[in-house]
């Protein structure tokens, strides 16, 4: 049974929450919106205990691509495939992924007034498109999920956003389209020249890497610039970071949690495609990318530290963190790498949590002004202790999970460029200036309005989600190693790639009674198990 569920597994988990999605359209709509989301909350509940077989047999010292699934899709000679499989870089992402999901629709129960069933079945759609972009190994593939997960986000914001969700949703679906065009122009290019280099035309990445490996440097450099461009404005680098405040602000309270997962999507393009498949080029602008990082890290920080508008910090607070995801994937070599991957990680989880807190500020005053609020400390303790809890992860405070992705990168990035790492330091003070600032001003500060004084308390279902997220931020930080030993293997051969400027080699592979077969793909497409 094992064996049959690690065949397919991927599979399954990618396409179980459109089932779901499926059912909840069925129901007729004046079934109550109740019905719908206990159907959203049982399939995310359900594809997260699924998920978890993916820890339990995945092999930790292994880089191939485990849990592999090939089936041919569009005709033979177009060498386009459905292809899947995770490595130890999207293990983790695919198991945070279906962990916020759960929490997505908890939020719903509350946040979400009107259309429930429509924004569950785009909700469904959306982790549905979040595992694909995870998982796919076939290039057409990806680039079909990649697309797909802007369109969920793009009703979420424009329906059930706040006033100024159309101007919002339209810079959002711009900058999106625009970045994808580049790739998609660049990845057909990169089709076409291993089709008339080999004879045999494929989109698998496995068989890509060594063609854009190979290339000569000037066309491997405009092809490096496309994908990292297309990657770049959705994670995004500085100074493609336009949309991010205006999404932030208007979006439904559901996103802004989901956030922390979606912006992953982004830095994993990165170190997919950007490094394995063009080392040479990776390397050369190398320096160049970790300036513009140093440059988000200090701008964030510092454009947050000036606003007052909660979600607006968030948005030039995540700024300004995920400048150091970019800063540890581009200084290639293991610790920063790992720093890199540790910090998605982190990041979802404490920008989660003060998105859960901030949202239930918003339920009381119905401002996202941070003067408006004070003196919960003693009307609302247990508020108080997760939201002290959130902004220690948030400034990376020993201990915590961030405390080692930011130490990991900080270290790596010392070893590869010194000074552009010394001044990415400011960034750490920086970014506790403006979080401490906000915990005073929330916790300890005066209370501007008398409805801050009553004790209203927490719902139960955020109580958990808390009571969760807490505790990864303990978690990663104290159990750092067990966790690592799960990516290590994977990240070491990315670095070899990054640092030695070769092909970025791998091999798909199921688990059978508990050792890896590998899967062999022949010339033809065709599949063979040995």
């Amino acid at each position: 049974m094992a064996d049959f569920i690690s065949h397919y597994i991927l599979s399954i988990l990618i396409f179980f929450p459109l089932v779901a999605a499926g059912v909840i359209f069925l129901i007729p709509s004046k079934e109550t919106s109740q019905v719908h989301r206990n159907i959203a909350m049982i399939a995310v509940v359900v594809e997260f205990i699924l998920s978890l077989h993916l820890i339990r047999y995945f092999f930790s010292g292994s880089s191939f691509f485990q849990f592999a699934q090939f089936i041919p899709w569009l005709p033979k000679v177009t060498g386009v495939n459905y292809i899947v499989g995770v490595d130890g870089l999207s293990l983790s992402l695919v198991l945070l992924s279906t962990t916020f999901c759960m929490f997505g629709v908890m939020t719903s129960y509350t946040t979400i007034k009107v259309r429930s069933k429509a924004f569950l079945i785009l909700f469904l759609m959306l982790e549905s498109t979040i595992i694909g972009v995870f998982t796919s190994l076939d290039v057409v593939l990806f680039y079909v999920f990649w697309e797909a997960s802007l369109i969920p986000v793009y009703f979420m914001i424009g329906i059930w956003g706040g006033k100024q969700r159309i101007h919002a949703t339209l810079k959002f679906f711009i900058y999106g389209v625009a970045g994808s065009l580049l790739m998609l122009v660049a990845l057909i290019y990169l089709y076409y020249v291993h089709g008339k280099g080999t004879g045999i035309y494929s989109s698998n990445i496995l068989d890509l890497y060594s063609t854009a490996a190979n290339l000569p440097f000037p066309v491997q450099s405009w092809l490096f610039l496309a994908v990292t461009l297309s990657f770049g404005i959705k994670v995004p680098i500085f100074p493609f970071y336009s949309w991010l405040p205006d999404a932030y602000e208007q979006s439904p309270a559901i996103y802004t949690i989901m956030s922390g997962v979606i912006l992953k999507l982004a830095a994993y393009g990165l170190i997919r495609f950007s490094v394995c498949l063009f080392p040479q080029a990776a390397s050369h602008y190398a320096t160049a990318i970790m300036i513009l990082a140093v440059i988000g890290i200090l701008y964030g920080a510092l454009i947050a530290w000036q606003q007052t508008n909660i979600r607006r910090i968030m948005a030039f607070s995540s700024l300004s963190h995920l400048g150091f995801i970019v800063l540890g994937i581009f200084a290639f070599n293991q610790f920063s790498l790992q720093g890199a991957l540790y910090q998605m990680l982190n990041h979802a989880i404490t920008a989660g949590a003060l998105f859960i807190l901030f949202n239930f500020l918003y339920e009381r005053r119905k401002s996202f002004d941070i003067n408006d609020f004070g003196g919960l400390a003693s009307t609302m303790p247990w508020f108080s202790l997760f939201f002290i809890i959130a902004c220690m992860g948030a400034v990376a405070l020993p201990s915590t999970g961030s405390f080692v992705g930011e130490w990991l990168i900080l270290m790596g990035a010392f070893q590869a460029a010194p000074i552009i790492a010394s001044i990415a330091t400011l960034g750490v003070i920086l970014g506790a200036v403006y979080i401490l600032w906000i915990a005073y001003k929330v916790i300890f500060g005066t209370a501007k309005y008398s409805e801050n004084v009553h004790v209203v308390k927490l719902r139960n279902y955020e109580v958990f989600q808390l009571v969760v997220l807490s505790g990864f931020i303990f978690v990663l930080g104290f159990a750092a190693t067990p966790i690592m030993e799960h990516t290590q293997t994977t990240l070491l051969r990315i670095e070899k790639t990054a640092i030695q400027k070769i092909s970025y080699e791998s091999r798909l592979v199921q688990s059978v009674h508990g050792r890896l077969v590998p899967i062999q793909l022949s010339s033809d497409a065709a599949q063979g198990d040995k």
